[in-house]
């Protein structure tokens, strides 16, 4: 109890408590003397219809802001935001809130996107091809070559340099949603040599009239956000399943948002394991990275998310929706971005 007591805010929680209770005691003796006396009722009546409006003011002035701030502070210990934090619309005193202010400008924000982008380009050079798909990919070429295809020997070799050509160069960039589908488009084209027609992609454009699907490919994103999330569902759902198995890609403009959905028809997650995953994608911490890369997916989904919180904020990033046996849905949520920029001159 005294470790508890060392709180201010639980102390005044107390002293609050206890001078309710004293109250209420004194007007319940009030009330009670009133009756018994035979004395007017008026007196008290309007003490208490007074002690009931102090008591809606102080939970409307005090209580619920208390509790939003409280709130606030809770979810930035967890890592669910950041932001929020510095923009504190309660803030407790004065001097808290300057304390606040300083910690956010001591807070090196560009420092923290380039060790995201620095863990990307590391992931993407050591991780992106793992040793599954780099195997396959190679034993597809062999095969080719052993049935004298020259052709499509040379056809998958250039596929293949272009993936690496994407995959390894300028990682910091933001790139049209166009070049990252048209890497999306080129590592199924590598894919199909392993898979054949147990694979098969589709892309789909959901918008308004107003919008042109050319001007739709002109938004940007963080590079190599597309196709960990594509990997991961071929070989999680598509590659267990039994039959053929089914990818789309649909892209949706909607309230100032570029949505991008990848569904998969596979075999789906259990609902405890969706539910740990989201919890993971909600929270922005960097240090899921390295627990991440010895898992197979290239580039840790964990890290694809943090990038796109980080350069655009915590409203933004992956969530997964999936059902087991029935597939998986991935939501990309991301600010409608034109402008050629870099990555580490983001909206923030």
């Amino acid at each position: 109890m005294t470790e508890k007591l060392k709180y201010l805010s639980r102390r005044l929680f107390v002293c609050a408590c206890m001078g309710g209770a004293l109250f209420l005691v004194s007007l319940t003796l009030l009330w009670a003397l009133c009756l018994r006396s035979a004395l007017g009722i008026l007196p008290v009546l309007l003490l208490t219809l007074t002690a009931v409006g102090y008591c809606c003011m102080i939970f409307q002035w005090l209580l619920i802001p208390y509790q939003e701030t409280r709130k606030i502070y809770e979810q930035f210990v967890m890592g669910y935001i950041l932001n929020d934090l510095f923009h504190l619309r309660h803030p407790l005193t004065p001097e808290s809130e300057q304390a606040v202010l300083l910690l956010n400008e001591r807070i090196d924000k560009n420092h923290l996107i380039n060790v995201s982008k620095k863990q990307a380009e590391y992931l993407a050079l050591q991780n992106q091809i793992n040793p599954h798909f780099l195997y396959n990919t190679l034993e597809g070429i062999r095969s080719e070559a052993l049935l004298a295809g020259l052709d499509s020997v040379a056809e998958m070799t250039e596929a293949l340099a272009t993936f690496f050509r994407y995959t390894i160069s300028q990682v910091e960039h933001l790139v049209t949603l166009e070049d990252e589908l048209a890497n999306i488009e080129n590592y199924y084209y590598i894919q199909q040599f392993r898979f054949g027609d147990k694979l098969a992609l589709h892309i789909e454009y959901e918008h308004d009239e107003e919008w042109d699907e050319l001007d739709i490919l002109q938004f940007r994103l963080p590079k190599l956000t597309l196709q960990p999330i594509v990997e991961n569902s071929i070989y999680h759902g598509i590659e267990r399943k039994i039959g053929r198995g089914n990818l789309v890609i649909r892209i949706c403009i909607s309230n100032e948002r570029l949505r991008i959905r990848i569904s998969d028809d596979g075999m789906g997650m259990a609902e405890e394991k969706l539910k740990l995953l989201n919890e993971k994608l909600r929270r922005l911490t960097l240090d899921d990275v390295q627990e991440e890369n010895g898992k197979k997916g290239g580039i840790a989904l964990v890290n694809v998310n943090n990038r796109i919180k980080l350069l655009f904020g915590e409203e933004y990033g992956i969530t997964f929706y999936s059902r087991e046996g029935a597939g998986t849905d991935v939501m990309i949520t991301l600010p409608l971005v034109r402008e050629s920029a870099k990555a580490s001159t983001s909206l923030h």
